[in-house]
């Protein structure tokens, strides 16, 4: 069972296009997949669950649609709140360092976090208004201004000036609608990810679906740079 999955939650827009429905529609559709995902997860035993929600990219949509997604995840936040802390979930969000984020919806993720602080169960890590690359830049600026000499930079050191350091590795990374990009996400983490490209679009996405991509990884031979293993001197 990987330890933690990452999703980059993909196919909102299309699934509104191919209904001829506003992108707002393919958005709103979107929290039933995020519940259900959720709760398979905790389910089947996962320990760290993260999802892509929103990237430092996503600023450059259009204007209504960013208010949309701010007043939408405001509700989800806020509708399912009682839900996660009841599931024993803790949850973190991963980025929200942008001054436009509307105060209210900065406290909403500020009030879950410290409500469900104490959870000893899995740990939900939303990525809202993430970017990898920016994660790495203030990475290495906070180890400068740590005085730190270079030479003794090591990967985990750099690692610990990471937000939320205590974060393991991802080892699955899905990602819907057949796409087949990183887009940012969580760079460091997903160094060793194996990855997996389910055809179904975000609000089409279930439960079982998660399973299976669960089922692939399992199939998977994680080598992390090494050789197969011998059998009487012959790679197997």
């Amino acid at each position: 069972m990987p330890r933690h999955v990452a999703c980059v939650m993909d196919g909102n827009g299309r699934w509104a296009q191919r209904r001829s429905l506003p992108r707002t529609a393919g958005h709103r559709a979107a929290e039933t997949t995020v519940i259900d995902i959720i709760e398979a997860a905790r389910a089947a035993g996962v320990e760290w669950l993260s999802l892509y929600a929103f990237s430092t990219e996503n600023w450059n949509r259009p204007g209504a649609e960013v208010d949309y997604l701010m007043r939408l995840v405001r509700r989800v936040v806020r509708k399912h709140a009682p839900l996660l802390l009841a599931r024993g979930i803790r949850c973190r969000f991963l980025g929200a360092a942008d001054p436009r984020i509307p105060r209210e919806l900065a406290q909403d993720f500020e009030d879950l976090a410290t409500l469900t602080a104490d959870s000893r169960g899995m740990t939900l890590t939303v990525a809202f208004d993430h970017g990898g690359r920016r994660d790495i830049v203030e990475a290495t600026r906070s180890l400068i201004r740590s005085g730190m000499p270079a030479e003794e930079v090591t990967e985990r050191l750099f690692a610990d000036h990471l937000p939320f350091p205590d974060t393991p590795d991802v080892d699955l990374v899905i990602r819907t609608s057949g796409e087949q990009r990183i887009s940012n996400f969580m760079l460091w983490q997903v160094a060793y990810a194996e990855w997996v490209f389910p055809e179904a679009l975000w609000p089409d996405f279930r439960a079982p679906d998660f399973l299976a991509c669960l089922h692939t990884y399992r199939r998977r031979d994680r080598r992390f740079g090494g050789v197969p293993p011998q059998t009487n001197g012959d790679p197997s």
